[in-house]
């Protein structure tokens, strides 16, 4: 198919290099040296142009497109993107937008703006931070098939209880599949025989219920339910969105916003939330209000380099788990180096949201790790598919290396593959692949 990103950022390069290898791409960006680069480093056309002009639309094949994503960094040209590519023709659209009054004015309007698909990057970003709070340990979460089923990456330290042993010694969960092991620059599907290294990222496909016990077993941090003490530092969209979602699971957190009109707008919004009106990057306050002895920090300030600081303050009073929002990639390793225990970054967890749109139409959800190096989706078995009434070990050997079966639904029932276990049609079926094959995958079952 033919697609056509406007806005050649982060986010809209990642979706490029998702799609590039199977589809006509065209990217368009006003800035030139990010039309360079992304003509340099991807197979697509790249265009330097204003998106939202018919002409540029109809220079970028808007006739024969079939899908339009508008990713920039501004809400109101990702909304007049769509708007325009709708008059032309009708391909369908997504846009990217940060505003959550936006996203709800577009829910409560069939259509608005010419928009089909709109994704908040503020709202996402809060769901995440909540996912990954509440599964101790884990540096990224994601469900499928309505919540019966949880993916979750846990770094695996020289002290982890699983380090040196085996997969079969290490998988004492029923319902839980090791799907694989990120190493250095390799991503290993394990055996039972395969050894859990120090600095492993581990990757588990399972039960929500079992998926929790085994980061127990990594972790001693409580859980959501079992926290007592929450602090959000930073008033932003993304903190207040993160508060409101704690609000909903029924706790109660504290939020530091410095402005004074901020601070008492968040606490008219808030009504469960104590909003405490002061510099969180001043250690004196910190102390004072004893958030050394909270569960976990979360930084959602308006500059990576102030999270980052309060991510090491928070660590040096005795927070022993700290997220923070990170705006930009490239700091993403480097934070989580020196001081940051999981960073999120909001363009990431957008691209990932847009690129679930772009698969397949019976992808029914998906999941990207370790920067695009694998991905995790959800599909639900036709008669075509490869895996129907053929036991999944036979069904593997047909396709690509580094390929997992990691859960099977049925009736909303929860089943744990093995070898000799036969997938019925209407299945839904959560697949770990590398990322390369997954196209493969993904048209094979």
């Amino acid at each position: 198919m033919r697609v056509i990103v406007v806005g050649a950022g982060e986010v809209g390069t990642h979706i490029a290099d998702s799609l590039d290898q199977d589809h006509e791409v065209v990217v368009v960006d006003r800035d030139e040296r990010r039309v360079d680069s992304i003509t340099y480093e991807h197979d697509v056309m790249a265009i330097e142009g204003d998106g939202t002009s018919g002409q540029m639309l109809d220079e970028a094949g808007i006739d024969e497109a079939d899908l339009v994503v508008a990713s920039t960094d501004d809400d109101a040209t990702n909304i007049v993107v769509c708007g325009a590519a709708k008059t032309v023709d009708d391909p369908f659209t997504i846009a990217r937008v940060k505003k959550t009054d936006l996203l709800r004015t577009w829910e409560r309007s069939d259509g608005a703006f010419g928009v089909d698909v709109m994704v908040s990057t503020d709202l996402h970003t809060a769901e995440t931070i909540v996912d990954i709070v509440n599964l101790p340990g884990a540096r990224d979460v994601d469900s499928f098939a309505n919540g019966l089923v949880r993916m979750a990456e846990f770094e695996i330290s020289s002290d982890s209880p699983v380090a040196g042993k085996t997969v079969a010694d290490a998988d004492r969960f029923e319902s839980l599949t090791f799907a694989a092991l990120i190493r250095d620059d390799d991503v290993v599907v394990p055996t039972g025989e395969t050894v859990i290294e120090a600095g492993d990222e581990l990757v588990v496909i399972g039960s929500a219920e079992n998926t929790r016990e085994f980061a127990g077993t990594l972790s001693p941090l409580p859980t959501l339910e079992e926290a007592d003490e929450i602090v959000i530092v930073g008033g932003s969209e993304i903190g207040y969105q993160t508060a409101r979602l704690f609000e909903e699971h029924g706790l109660e957190s504290r939020l530091v916003e410095r402005d004074p009109d901020r601070a008492r707008e968040l606490a008219e919004q808030l009504p469960k939330t104590l909003v405490l009106e002061s510099d969180a990057t001043d250690i004196d306050f910190l102390v004072r209000e004893h958030v050394g002895e909270s569960d976990i920090v979360i930084a959602a300030l308006d500059s990576d380099e102030k999270n980052l600081l309060v991510s090491l303050l928070a660590k040096r009073i005795g927070v022993e788990r700290t997220l923070g929002v990170v705006e930009y990639g490239e700091y993403v390793d480097l934070f989580e180096t020196v001081g940051i225990d999981v960073a999120v970054n909001p363009r990431w967890v957008t691209a990932e949201e847009i690129t679930r749109f772009t698969r397949e139409q019976r992808t029914e959800n998906l999941a990207i790790l370790e920067h695009d190096r694998a991905e995790v989706l959800e599909f639900e078995v036709d008669d075509e598919s490869l895996l129907v009434d053929t036991p999944i070990r036979e069904a593997i050997a047909e396709l690509p290396d580094g390929v997992v079966v990691g859960a099977i639904t049925r009736d909303g029932e929860l089943i744990t593959p093995r070898g000799e276990t036969r997938v019925q049609r209407g299945d839904h079926v959560v697949v770990f692949a590398e990322t390369p094959v997954i196209d493969v995958v993904a048209a094979a079952l």
